[in-house]
């Protein structure tokens, strides 16, 4: 027996070895073409940009028409073969598809794990943007069966997925740097998103305020731009130009009445945030008390599918995407009471689906919930208040406060809106109810829900990046620079040709007792050059200094020094000793910091390709990764207990990298105990039976044991 499995280890090695060494042959084949194509640089990226936004479209497109296709296999095909149950037969098809989707989590685990646009993030900002394809692959046809078979959630999450993973293969096929890779992979998430909803705009800004966190340049939003438009224009030519919604056009109404769109935004808000957190109360007794309890996963996803199909056979509206219901909304063809249970059922339902284990996204259940809330506001304005309020313009401007509020997006749901209506009459409506409801959603829950399950995984991403990698690192490990300084009576000409002569655009000024005084960059110098011939003779570098100057200790860990930079236009930053003499010991430039970033992700990136190895290792086992060098894991001793690895300082004192934190806990796969992994959060503090995943030499490891 344990011979049979080794063959087939062995085997399915060699498999994967084949398929890597076929793969790279092509990657190398397609790069050597395109060397011989000499391009400028501008040119090339646009091209690449169109192209990302092809494949993204044409991908959303098929994950459209497959959704379709599943559709029909499911209430056509599959219901004639429960004829025997007649109309009940609906009930029973999407617990045929949570039975499917459990499957697929029993088959391929580690994967499933990895759904969602969290999960976009996550690679945009750590990996430079690389996502598997058997990642999007398993995550194309997922979501297709749960929404095929009537889950009520929607394709937008998962075609952000899908577009980033397809953008991110193109990116390797090409040969791609991990930088550009990272601005495509977001640009296709965007693109994608463009294409489901046919708003280019919407998917713009959905890649710089979701997958980039407003963290982007130039040439980034160009990319967006020309993959967005790609993608739209493909959408509209394969799937057609209209509008998904059908409605008279909205009346906006006096201006006298704003204030009822700002309630609206309020009442969108508070509805949002009780959203998010039934969602993550829905995800803690799921994990922690039913499946954690011994209760199978796929059992758990069958219930759940049967209320889903319970709602259904009363409430067809209920199944799938929903936009038919928001058009029958519109139309005016469902009366208060069955709104209000639509508005409650998806509710309810869309977090029980995908907190279980479905797969999908909640940008339509939140236009879903906007609608029916919309009209029930309105609705209750009219027939309480004696009002006279336009239906279709609240409907319309409730899908928009849901979206933003939900999904903290307000530029994007804004945009979303607004081009798939084509409608400018209630604009300044919208934006008032959005920012209503996204601020006070923010205001409540500091970040985006997306951003909030990645911090459960014990990720800390701020401004694209992840802030956790740096916080670990200490100034005193980094070998510091020679800083640039110059006397501050430094005539004018001197410091010119110091300046020219040093490929750094950073200089600090100091005075007799060498104590910083200043810094001198590009900004200082560039205003002063027109007039240089009539005033270089009289002045010196303390009189075109900037006096504002930032500076670290060694005690300050990175993250800290790269929020720093953000804000000053330096590229390096002097460190001074933390005693009253405040010696200057150096500089830390960001270019240092920035390789520093990518070098820990990688590491990290090596720790989760490992991660499934390390699970079959025994205690206190190892990995060998090269000569003289293990991944091992080591039981946290009782002295180490309580304390947090920042204090602990394992790099410093054993030179050692602490990959992550394996801790037991009880999941999923049926009552089987599948420990925890946790990201090493220097603030994080170890429990008992935790386990630290080491990287170093081995006689550094067995000193550490």
């Amino acid at each position: 027996m344990i011979l049979s499995k080794y063959n087939l280890d062995q085997e399915k090695k060699k498999s994967s070895l084949k398929r890597f060494l076929w793969a790279k042959t092509i990657r190398e084949f397609i790069q050597k073409q395109l060397k011989k194509v000499a391009l400028p640089d501008y040119l090339s990226f646009t091209i690449y940009a169109i192209i990302i936004g092809v494949f993204a479209g044409l991908a959303a497109v098929l994950f459209h028409n497959s959704i379709d296709f599943f559709n029909k296999i499911f209430f056509e095909q599959t219901a004639e073969g429960l004829f025997f149950l007649g109309a009940a037969a609906v009930i029973v098809l999407p617990a045929i598809g949570m039975l499917i989707q459990a499957l697929m989590i029993k088959m391929a685990p580690d994967i499933a794990e990895k759904k969602g646009v969290s999960e976009v993030i996550k690679s945009v900002a750590l990996r430079g943007g690389y996502i598997p394809l058997k990642t999007t692959i398993f995550h194309f046809f997922a979501p297709v069966i749960c929404i095929g078979s009537g889950g009520t959630v929607g394709p937008e999450g998962p075609a952000a997925q899908l577009g980033g993973g397809v953008s991110s293969k193109v990116c390797q096929v090409i040969g791609l740097s991990d930088t550009r890779r990272r601005v495509f992979t977001a640009a296709g998430s965007g693109a994608a998103i463009a294409a489901i909803f046919n708003t280019p705009l919407g998917g713009v800004f959905f890649a710089i305020e979701l997958i980039l966190l407003n963290d982007f340049s130039a040439p980034t939003l160009s990319a967006i731009i020309l993959a967005s438009v790609t993608a739209s224009t493909i959408s509209r030519e394969l799937l057609g130009n209209e509008s998904v919604f059908a409605f008279i056009s909205p009346e906006a109404g006096s201006y006298h009445y704003l204030y009822m769109y700002a309630i609206l935004g309020i009442v969108a808000g508070l509805a949002s945030v009780l959203y998010l957190r039934y969602t993550s109360a829905t995800s803690h007794i799921i994990k922690k008390k039913i499946l954690s309890k011994g209760i199978p996963q796929w059992l758990l996803m069958i219930i759940v599918g049967l209320l889903v199909g319970v709602s259904g056979f009363f409430f067809k509206d209920i199944f799938g995407v929903g936009y038919s219901a928001i058009n029958n909304i519109l139309a005016g063809k469902l009366i208060w009471k069955v709104v209000l249970i639509l508005f409650a059922l998806k509710f309810i339902l869309v977090p029980l689906v995908i907190n279980s284990g479905g797969f999908g996204g909640m940008f339509a259940p939140s236009l879903f919930m906007g609608a029916c809330l919309g009209y029930l506001f309105s609705f209750s304005a009219n027939n309480l208040l004696g009002l006279e309020l336009d239906t279709t313009t609240y409907i319309l401007v409730g899908m928009g406060a849901m979206l933003g509020g939900i999904n903290t997006i307000p530029i994007t749901a804004i945009l979303i809106i607004f081009e798939m209506t084509q409608e400018y009459s209630f604009i300044l409506p919208l934006m008032l109810a959005v920012i209503v409801s996204t601020t006070i959603s923010r205001l409540v829950r500091k970040s985006s829900v997306h951003v909030q399950h990645l911090e459960e995984q014990g990720y800390q991403i701020s401004e694209g990046r992840e802030s956790n990698i740096l916080k670990s690192i200490f100034i005193n490990d980094v070998e510091l620079n020679p800083i640039n300084t110059v006397h501050e009576n430094t005539k004018l000409p001197e410091l010119v040709e110091k300046m020219i002569k040093n490929p750094s655009n950073s200089f600090y000024t100091v005075n007799d007792d060498w104590q910083i005084t200043g810094v001198i960059t590009e900004v200082e110098l560039r205003p002063i050059m027109t007039e240089y011939e009539n005033i270089k003779d009289f002045l010196v570098a303390n009189d075109i200094a900037n006096p504002n100057v930032t500076f670290t200790k060694p005690n300050d860990d990175l993250d800290y020094v790269l929020r720093l930079f953000s804000k000053s236009s330096v590229d390096s930053i002097p460190v001074i000793s933390g005693d009253e003499k405040q010696k200057i010991l150096g500089a830390i430039s960001r270019q240092e910091v920035l390789l520093i970033y990518n070098h820990e992700s990688l590491k990290l990136n090596l720790a989760e390709g490992f991660s499934n190895e390390l699970k079959t290792i025994a205690n206190s086992g190892s990995s060998k990764v090269a000569a003289g060098y293990s991944i091992a894991e080591v039981n946290a001793a009782t002295e180490l207990i309580g304390k947090s690895l920042s204090e602990l300082k394992i790099r410093s004192n054993y030179g050692l990298e602490v990959l992550m934190i394996k801790h037991p806990h009880e999941m999923f796969d049926e009552s089987e105990e599948k420990d925890l992994i946790i990201s090493a959060d220097p603030n994080y503090k170890l429990k008992w039976g935790d386990k630290l995943v080491v990287f170093g030499r081995d006689e550094n490891i067995e000193r550490f044991k």
